[in-house]
């Protein structure tokens, strides 16, 4: 409508008299409105609906990404969900990719988007995620990789993404977490990990420790449901107590020695590690062993009381039958001494 009401009224300034002619400076600076407000009623995408900060492409059947060139200037969102996208430039930017056909998205893809603060790519058909993805993301405060085929998290992924505070990793098929990947995010408050089949095993200790850690912090976790091994199944590793994974430092141990049995890995066919299989024990029972360790001591410092008092009543025994020996052999003395003695004596002798 502006481009034809431009276009008539051009063609009047070249046909006008010269007295019309002399108003043509009025008319030249109305131009330049009209045609400023063409640029802006023109910049928006085809199909696309545009507002003073929004650029909504939501469920258009999109293939591509629409130029950025065709966007306001002013425009500080791009919604582009329940579209049909397979692929993304190198060049492009997006808040909202969710419900597409995403399964590649090259390296450092939104390097150039410092100020992004919010990014989506729930249900896609991501299989894995380069480490340098989400380079130069240092504003990016909420990530969304849910309900995709991810099976890792690489090191290095997360690590420019310290203002992060809002990351969901649900609905994907993730068996374990490094720990390391996870710790440059500081700021992190809510972390979502549901429907995930996690194997409870000495490989995600270090992450159930770092998530304890999250918790005392006042940061939130939705769950980590276990499904394997069967003992645990169905239950939340956070419920799970700590001593049952100090077996697992054993491993290592043994591990880097060389001698040991091996940590299965996630998707090993192999019977499910010891440090799963070995049950809590209660305080009862811990401070019952205390008691059998203490008794023990007393009882073995009672025998050896014992076999000194013994020791001793046989040396006295010895003693006192070299004694009667020595007392014997002095009878015939003590008889000589007799002959001498008193006869009153002897009659008290007689008598006794």
């Amino acid at each position: 409508m502006y481009n034809d009401f431009t276009g008539r009224l051009v063609s009047a300034l070249l046909t006008s008299d010269p007295f019309s002619l002399r108003l043509s400076p009025v008319l030249l600076c109305l131009l330049c409105v009209l045609s400023s407000l063409v640029d802006l009623t023109t910049a928006c995408p085809p199909t696309c609906f545009c507002n003073a900060t929004d650029v909504d492409c939501s469920g258009r059947g999109l293939l591509s990404m629409p130029a950025l060139t065709h966007l306001p200037v002013s425009a500080r969102t791009l919604l582009l969900p329940n579209n049909h996208l397979s692929s993304l430039g190198p060049g492009s930017f997006r808040l909202d990719l969710s419900n597409n056909y995403l399964d590649n998205l090259p390296p450092a893809l939104f390097k150039d988007l410092g100020n992004l603060s919010d990014l989506t790519l729930h249900n896609n058909s991501l299989r894995a995620l380069d480490r340098d993805l989400f380079q130069g993301l240092v504003g990016l405060r909420k990530l969304d990789v849910s309900l995709n085929g991810l099976s890792d998290i690489p090191l290095g992924l997360l690590d420019e993404l310290q203002g992060l505070t809002w990351l969901s990793v649900a609905g994907n098929r993730l068996h374990a977490l490094e720990r390391a990947a996870f710790e440059p995010l500081a700021n992190l408050q809510s972390l979502q990990l549901g429907a995930n089949p996690w194997e409870c095993d000495c490989n995600l200790r270090d992450f159930k420790h770092w998530m304890e850690w999250l918790l005392y912090r006042g940061g939130k976790v939705d769950g980590v449901e276990c499904t394997l091994p069967k003992d645990l199944r169905g239950r939340d590793i956070r419920g799970v107590p700590v001593e049952m994974f100090n077996y697992c430092l054993q491993l290592d141990d043994e591990n880097r020695g060389g001698g040991g049995p091996r940590i299965p890995a996630a998707g090993d066919l192999v019977p499910v590690p010891d440090c799963v299989r070995r049950r809590y024990q209660p305080v009862s029972v811990r401070r019952a062993i205390g008691t059998v360790v203490i008794a023990g001591v007393v009882c073995g410092i009672v025998c050896i009381m014992m076999v000194g008092a013994a020791a001793y009543g046989c040396i006295y025994a010895s003693l006192m039958a070299k004694y009667q020996r020595e007392l014997k052999k002095r009878q015939p003395l003590m008889g000589d001494g007799e002959g001498d003695a008193d006869p009153e004596d002897k009659q008290i002798s007689s008598v006794a």
